[in-house]
């Protein structure tokens, strides 16, 4: 069982089944729906996707739930809203032409309207959708992401939920499901932080890419900034690569750091590159068939705006990414020798080793178009975008990050493409944190990451030398 709702009145409940808690099953598991007492179970869809977030309607004659999925329920699609008959028969796209993703839905408590928390790219905004018609209205608007724990409460329906912003990480706020209510905030956990510390301007950072697309991320402005100086610059690449980059702090306070680079005077450029969630599904599916295509330019266009802008200074780039954006990073510096230092984190060297490696294949195989094993297997697909094919062209120095027990990229990719950057005469250093997973959690690991990572970035970019924080 991967997660289970109760029905409003408490006599029956939704839940997701899957043959084992392995990663690699989830996309065979169903919604189930079952009497209170466990009687009565049965599976409510059959198909090959993975539903996520089911929940009873007040009647308990409908189920929402979400995928990642088209009408057709074929996978690899931005997450949408479908809807269920308990008693049967065929299940409902709610949003078939929208532009954006689906991260969070509950109904209303009476039924008629379904409430949801839509990714709009560089933020989350609550919208209602009419049950029925699908006719669906924005609600709010603004700089922040609202993180997964949004919820409706009460018998008149009130939503709870956090708004991580630029000034606050994460203050609770209510807002009535009437007409025309506003959020409120109800908490100031956060006001210390505008109080006791100088925190860095974020701002929406637009550009066109190479083929003309539009790309959009978040720019994060050194402390005290000068628009007549050129800063140096650190783009920051998210993971996944089904993510986007919003603002306020997210995972960025942990993993990326981004008040301390800005506080030492770095451009820090959060890109929402091809493959991002939050810009309809041509944007999200570009990577199917050709991975890295277009993320690589999007990145360099990027950078190259910035530069345009008088802002950024060419001779101090650098580069850092964990996971997909590890990935990024190192397909980045056997394109292009322009960034002078790179950090990556959790990332591949080898697409067709990381196949049989990995806890996970699903999305690979899709990316890939099949496995590599199978018949007439896409081999060429599976190494053309591989980082290791082009390693031979990397000058950058690279720092390599892994986690000892990362089941989803495993340490050996990092192995991989340290020894074939030592063996190129390449300045690098390899990283294996003890025990971590695919995401780092021990506090002292983070604190190295931090520090090991400042280190590079300051001697290689900048020529200074950089003294440990403790």
């Amino acid at each position: 069982m991967l997660g289970f709702r109760l029905s409003r009145d408490g006599t029956r409940i939704v839940f997701h089944r899957a043959p084992s808690p392995l990663t690699a099953d989830t996309p065979l598991g169903e919604i189930w729906i079952m009497d209170a007492n466990g009687a009565n179970a049965r599976a409510l869809t059959h198909n090959a996707i993975e539903e996520s977030g089911a929940e009873l309607s007040p009647d308990n004659r409908q189920v929402l739930f979400l995928a990642e999925s088209n009408d057709r329920l074929e996978p690899y699609y931005n997450s949408n809203l479908f809807v269920a008959p308990v008693d049967g028969g065929p299940v409902r796209l709610m949003l078939p032409d929208f532009k954006y993703a689906v991260d969070q839905a509950a109904w209303a408590p009476d039924g008629q309207s379904i409430y949801a928390i839509v990714n709009m790219g560089v933020h989350s905004e609550v919208f209602r959708i009419d049950a029925r018609s699908g006719r669906n209205a924005q609600l709010t608007d603004g700089k922040h992401y609202i993180p997964p724990g949004w919820n409706i409460v009460g018998p008149a329906g009130t939503m709870v939920m956090q708004f991580d912003e630029p000034t606050r990480f994460g203050d609770v706020y209510t807002m009535s499901l009437r007409e025309k209510s506003a959020p409120t905030r109800v908490t100031d956990t956060y006001d210390r932080l505008e109080r006791d510390f100088i925190l860095p301007r974020q701002e929406k950072f637009e550009w066109v890419s190479n083929d003309g697309t539009a790309i959009e991320g978040v720019l994060f402005y050194p402390l005290e900034f000068d628009p007549a100086r050129k800063y140096p610059v650190v783009v920051q690449m998210h993971g996944g690569p089904f993510e986007s980059d919003k603002f306020g702090a997210g995972a960025g306070l942990v993993m990326n750091y981004f008040p301390v680079l800005t506080a030492k005077g770095y451009l820090v450029l959060r890109p929402n590159y091809r493959g991002s969630t939050g810009y309809g599904n041509e944007f999200f599916r570009d990577v199917i068939g050709h991975y890295f295509k277009n993320m690589p330019f999007d990145i360099i266009s990027g950078v190259d705006a910035l530069i345009q802008r008088g802002i950024a200074d060419p001779d101090r780039l650098v580069l850092m990414g964990w996971s997909a954006g590890g990935h990024l990073t190192n397909k980045l510096i056997s394109m292009t020798s322009r960034f002078k230092a790179a950090a990556s984190g959790a990332s591949v060297a080898n697409w067709t080793s990381l196949y049989g490696q990995t806890d996970t294949r699903m999305n690979r195989t899709v990316w890939f178009g099949g496995t590599p094993w199978q018949q007439n297997a896409p081999i060429s697909a599976y190494w053309d975008s591989s980082p290791l094919k082009d390693v031979a062209r990397v000058t950058t120095p690279t720092l390599l990050l892994a986690g000892e027990n990362d089941a989803r990229v495993p340490k050996e990719q990092a192995i991989e493409m340290f020894r074939a950057l030592r063996s190129n005469a390449v300045p690098t250093r390899l990283w294996i944190a003890p025990r971590e997973p695919h995401q780092w959690g021990e506090l002292r690991h983070l604190l190295f990451k931090a520090n090991i990572e400042l280190e590079w970035f300051e001697k290689y970019a900048m020529g200074r030398t950089y003294v440990w924080e403790k």
